[in-house]
């Protein structure tokens, strides 16, 4: 039972102490005590709790859709609260949805995906991820979302095949698939900009996004990013897209806005998609109770702001960095380790039975499990995951620690990390 947190660090019933080198799941990117968001919400709920949207806006629903749209890609012009991750992806789905209703264009319902993604657990976010696993048993009741191949370079890029080479192929497998589809048909393709929880922190190739908007634009199919895990500063800017060069329809965040504090995640579009509803049929017929909660917003308002004024994004730019050298320093030699990647402070080892082949271990073996369980017991909270490679087979760590991790807690969190993967190897 955790009972109270302390920085980097939290502290269960017993006293014991552990390196969040997680965030739980990439969330908790200022730890577990900033006193400047708790006094924020204490602040807040002195003001007002909550005031339904239909009824009221509110001041810090206002303020924090100014900090992170006027932050946002180019012609990002408005923001749509919720309670999460999840809400944020069926927001995306349902008004790209809608934006072509209003355009006159009612054929568009098919939207396409990527294979070992993940974006949520509701039933539309669920339909649009690609883990087999979490599908399954949910698949009766599922929208039917094409799939094509995730930009996986370690397993899916040719020997004989350059980076830029790869990106093309993926980018042509896209464009073949809304061409089967039919091009009148598609609404959007979705995919996370830097791949999380399901294939484990893995950045793009170079030139793959910028292939995907051509596509995308050639066919008139919106672009939906998910930056639920991999958005709000994590990989070192605060949207994951900026290192793509790319501008997205649709935006999803959630996780890093509000760092744990309150529950939160929101949706941005660009203004043409706004300004098509709204002068269309005038509202976005969607809507949660807690949608622009007040609490929630001064929550993550305070969260964008003590991650500015602290610089906090350029310290994950620049230990991010270390964490990569220090990363293959100590496991790039290792013989179950077969790849590491990421970007800023999200990071991946993927662990291979054998090196030369990438054969990976029998699915049987429950390797994350046993990793996690080693890691609590020597103080650390990481994330592996099974499998990677389709659903079934395949393990790896994700690391997000907290923006605020210092050079000494990096020593730290390799040498847990080091250890607890030794004793479950055996």
């Amino acid at each position: 039972m955790a009972v109270s947190g302390d920085g980097a660090y939290l502290i269960d019933g017993s006293g014991k102490r552990y390196l969040d080198a997680s965030g739980g799941a990439a969330v908790s990117c200022l730890g577990h005590s900033d006193h400047d968001v708790t006094a924020a919400i204490k602040a807040q709920l002195d003001r007002l709790a909550f005031a339904h949207t239909s009824f009221f806006t509110n001041s810090p629903m206002e303020m924090l859709a100014t900090e992170l749209v006027g932050r946002a890609p180019k012609g990002i012009g408005y923001a749509y609260f919720v309670s999460g991750g999840s809400e944020a992806v069926e927001s995306a789905l349902k008004l790209a949805r809608q934006y072509f209703l209003e355009l006159g264009e009612p054929q568009r319902d098919r939207v396409i995906a990527r294979r070992q993604s993940y974006h949520g657990n509701t039933l539309g976010a669920l339909a649009a991820g690609g883990n087999p696993f979490r599908r399954k048993q949910y698949e009766p009741l599922l929208v039917d979302v094409s799939h094509v191949s995730p930009c996986y370079p370690y397993r899916d890029q040719r020997a004989d095949e350059s980076p830029a080479a790869y990106g093309a192929r993926l980018a042509v497998e896209l464009e073949d698939e809304i061409l089967r589809l039919g091009a009148d048909r598609v609404i959007a393709f979705i995919a996370e900009t830097v791949c999380g929880a399901t294939l484990g922190a893995v950045p793009p190739v170079p030139g793959y996004f910028a292939r995907v908007r051509e596509v995308c634009d050639r066919h008139g199919v919106l672009l939906i990013l998910d930056e639920v895990m991999c958005g709000m500063g994590r990989t070192g800017t605060l949207f994951a897209s900026e290192q793509e060069g790319v501008i997205p329809d649709i935006i999803t965040i959630g996780k890093g806005l509000g760092a744990g504090y309150q529950p939160i995640g929101a949706m941005l579009c660009q203004s043409k998609i706004y300004d098509v509803v709204i002068n269309g049929s005038g509202y976005f017929q969607h809507g949660h109770t807690y949608s622009g909660h007040a609490v929630a917003c001064a929550a993550a308002l305070a969260v964008q702001q003590v991650i500015s004024k602290r610089g906090l994004l350029e310290h994950v730019q620049i230990l991010g960095r270390e964490i990569g050298t220090r990363l293959s320093e100590r496991f790039g030699n290792h013989p179950h380790v077969g790849d590491i990647r990421g970007r800023g402070f999200f990071w991946a080892i993927e662990l291979v039975a054998d090196r030369a082949s990438k054969k990976p271990f029998p699915p049987e073996r429950r390797l994350h499990a046993a990793i996690k369980q080693k890691a609590l017991d020597n103080g650390l909270l990481c994330y592996p995951m099974g499998g990677t490679i389709d659903g079934r087979l395949g393990d790896h760590v994700l690391l997000a620690p907290p923006y605020i991790l210092t050079s000494a807690q990096l020593d730290e969190m390799l040498e847990k990390l080091g250890r607890s993967l030794d004793e479950a190897l055996g």
